[in-house]
């Protein structure tokens, strides 16, 4: 079971606003701040939706790409003695250190 909105492969957030008396929820993984309320569950799934077709509709009117969740890249600052380590590691399998990296977080992601 998962606590997060999906829509046209974006996740959104939901929360509730005790303040508001509401659901309040916002658009994940992305610079842009989307943000989106409701009564329901019903309620908060279709503002988000609504808040994703506006965002991505704005981005066509104005003739920019909308942010991706997820580029499939991204920069990881290791230190020098780890960086130093992960390379001889990457060499000593003979594979490169990004090949490397994407194998040690697909492992430590599926145990």
């Amino acid at each position: 079971m998962s606590d997060l909105l999906k829509y046209r492969g974006y996740e959104g957030s939901v929360e509730y606003s005790a303040e508001d008396a509401c659901l309040i929820g916002r658009v994940l993984h992305i610079n842009s701040l989307i943000g989106y309320a409701g009564d329901t569950v019903t309620e908060i799934q279709a503002m988000f939706e609504q808040a994703v077709n506006e965002y991505l509709a704005m981005c066509e009117e104005k003739g920019i790409a909308p942010d991706k969740p997820y580029k499939g890249s991204l920069n990881v600052r290791l230190g020098a003695d780890l960086h130093r380590e992960a390379a001889q590691a990457a060499v000593r399998k003979n594979i490169s250190l990004n090949e490397w990296i994407i194998q040690a977080v697909r492992n430590y992601v599926s145990a």
